[in-house]
């Protein structure tokens, strides 16, 4: 999977987990993502708190566009983003293809407007 692959999807519903073993491959197109047991996490930092919160805003149109949530930890200088399905599993939560097309969007608006 390349990330170009990812960001040309758009989330949908969906109770389909992604194999334990296709993690790793998902991860690889998605850099700086980690498998943190059911879910998937970045650490976003900033310069202050201003950026950080822009960061935030930027990131809520995708973020409702997708349909698809994360959690967010909003410190000082850092956002800790963290995406899981909770419709996988029976409804006990997991990874989706969904959680990687959101952190692969979520990577270019950081990109474009916060690593410069």
């Amino acid at each position: 999977m390349k990330t170009s692959e990812l960001l040309a999807q758009k989330s949908k519903h969906t109770e389909s987990g992604i194999n334990v073993a296709n993690i790793a491959h998902f991860l690889a197109a998605t850099p700086g993502w980690e498998q943190d047991g059911a879910r998937i996490v970045k650490t976003y930092v900033f310069k202050n708190y201003y950026e950080t919160l822009a960061f935030v805003n930027a990131i809520a149109y995708t973020i409702h566009a997708e349909d698809h949530h994360p959690e967010l930890t909003v410190t000082y200088n850092r956002c800790v983003v963290k995406f899981d399905t909770h419709t996988v599993n029976d409804g006990k939560g997991g990874i989706s293809i969904n959680d990687f097309i959101c952190a692969a969007k979520i990577d270019v608006i950081y990109a474009q407007v916060f690593s410069a």
